[in-house]
C-alpha cells in the first residue's frame, strides 16, 4: 500500500490521470495521504497484535493460555476482512465496495469483459504470491488444529507441499483467463502473446514443483530451462510492451516518442531495476529460499519485499504509457483529459 502511495503522488506529479483511466468516481478516488493512512492504521493494527502476543507469552497470569495467544493472528485476519466488507459508509466505502468488485470479477474470469482495474488488480496479485502461500499456511495451522499444540507440522503433508506450489498459479490462471476473454472477444493477437506469457509462468512453476518431488537432473534441467524461459519473456514484454520502451527510432533514443518524466535517466534506471529485481521474483514464484548466511524465512521476506518495489516501478510506467498511448486498449478514444489542479498538486 505504501507503494501504491508512491504511485498515486508521482501520478499526481506528472499529470497523469489515474482517476479517470482506473474509472473511479469524481470525488471519491483515495489520494496518497489516505492511502497511507490505511497502510499505516494495518501497520498499527499489526504491531499491537504482536505485541500482545509477546506479552502474553511473557506474563506469567496469560503464559498457559497458549491456543489463545497462537490465536491472535488469526484474529487480526479476520479483523481486516471484517473492516473490508463493512457495509456502513465508514472506511472509504466506495473504495472499499470497488476494489471488491474488481477482485471478484479477478476470480470469475473469464466471465466478465475484462477493464483496466481488473487487469491492473490481477497483475497485483501475481506479485503476491508469498501472500497466498501464506493464506495457505494459515489454512493448514488453524484449520488442522496445530495452533492448540504449537506445532507446525505442515511442512511435513504432502498435501500441503502440493498446495504450496499449486497456489502461486492461481494469480497467474487469473491473467491467462483474462487474455483469453480479450482475445476471443476483441480478435487481438497481442492478447494471445499475452497468455503465451502468463502460460510461461504456469510451465515453470509445475517444473518446479515436478523437481521438488522427483528431483532429478532430468527434472532440474527443465526447471531452470522453463523459469529462463518465463523470466526472458516476462521481462521483455515488462520493457517493451506494458512501458512502451527501447524504441530504436523514437524521438528518445531507445525510449519512446512520449515521455511524462523530463529525464530521460530515470527510464534507463527503472530498465535495469527491473531485470534485476525480476531475479527477485523468480525467486517468490519458484520457491528457491537457499543463503548460506540468511534464515529461509528472512530470505523469502527479503525477496517478496523486492517483488513489491518491482511491482510499484512498474505500475507507474504502465499507467504513464496508457496515458499517453492507450496501449491496452481499454479505452475507445485516444486523449486523456488532463486532471483538474488538486490542492494536492500546489504543495508538490
Amino acid at each position: 500500500m505504501i507503494m501504491y502511495a508512491g504511485n498515486i503522488y508521482f501520478w499526481r506529479r506528472y499529470r497523469i490521470n489515474y482517476s479517470f483511466i482506473f474509472g473511479f468516481k469524481q470525488g471519491t478516488e483515495l489520494g496518497y495521504r489516505e492511502v497511507l493512512l490505511l497502510s499505516f492504521g494495518l501497520a498499527v493494527l499489526t504491531l499491537a497484535a504482536a505485541i500482545s502476543n509477546l506479552d502474553m507469552e511473557m506474563d506469567p497470569k496469560t503464559e498457559k493460555y497458549q491456543a489463545l495467544t497462537e490465536m491472535l493472528p488469526l484474529a487480526l485476519l479476520l479483523v481486516v476482512i471484517i473492516i473490508a466488507f463493512l457495509p456502513f459508509n465508514i472506511i472509504f466505502r466506495s473504495s472499499r465496495f470497488f476494489l471488491i468488485w474488481c477482485a471478484f470479477h479477478c476470480i470469475c474470469a473469464p466471465l466478465y469483459k475484462v477493464t483496466l482495474p481488473e487487469f491492473f488488480l490481477a497483475d497485483q496479485l501475481t506479485s503476491q504470491v508469498q501472500s497466498f502461500r501464506n493464506i495457505s499456511f494459515y489454512v493448514c495451522y488453524y484449520g488442522w488444529g496445530d495452533f492448540r499444540k504449537r506445532l507446525n507440522k505442515c511442512a511435513e503433508s504432502k498435501l500441503y507441499e502440493y498446495f504450496f506450489f499449486i497456489v502461486a498459479i492461481i494469480p497467474y490462471w487469473f491473467r491467462f483467463l483474462q487474455c483469453i476473454r480479450r482475445l476471443i472477444e476483441e480478435r487481438d493477437p497481442k492478447q494471445g502473446y499475452n497468455s503465451l506469457k502468463y502460460l510461461s509462468t504456469i510451465v515453470a512453476l509445475i517444473m518446479k514443483t515436478i523437481y521438488d518431488l522427483k528431483r532429478g537432473v532430468h527434472w532440474k534441467i527443465w526447471a531452470a530451462a522453463t523459469s529462463g524461459v518465463a523470466t526472458i519473456i516476462n521481462t521483455y514484454w515488462d520493457l517493451v510492451v506494458d512501458w512502451g520502451l527501447l524504441r530504436r527510432n523514437s524521438k528518445n533514443p531507445w525510449l519512446r516518442d512520449k515521455l511524462a518524466i523530463p529525464s530521460r535517466g530515470v527510464y534507463f534506471v527503472a530498465m535495469v531495476l527491473n531485470v534485476i529485481l525480476r531475479l527477485g521474483w523468480m525467486q517468490t514464484v519458484m520457491g528457491f529460499r537457499e543463503a548460506p548466511f540468511l534464515h529461509r524465512t528472512a530470505v523469502i521476506a527479503i525477496f517478496a519485499s523486492l517483488e513489491i518495489i518491482r511491482r510499484g516501478i512498474w505500475n507507474f510506467f504502465r499507467l504513464e504509457n496508457e496515458h499517453l498511448n492507450n496501449v491496452g486498449k481499454y479505452r475507445a478514444f485516444k486523449s486523456v483529459p488532463l486532471p483538474f489542479q488538486h490542492d494536492d498538486d500546489k504543495r508538490i
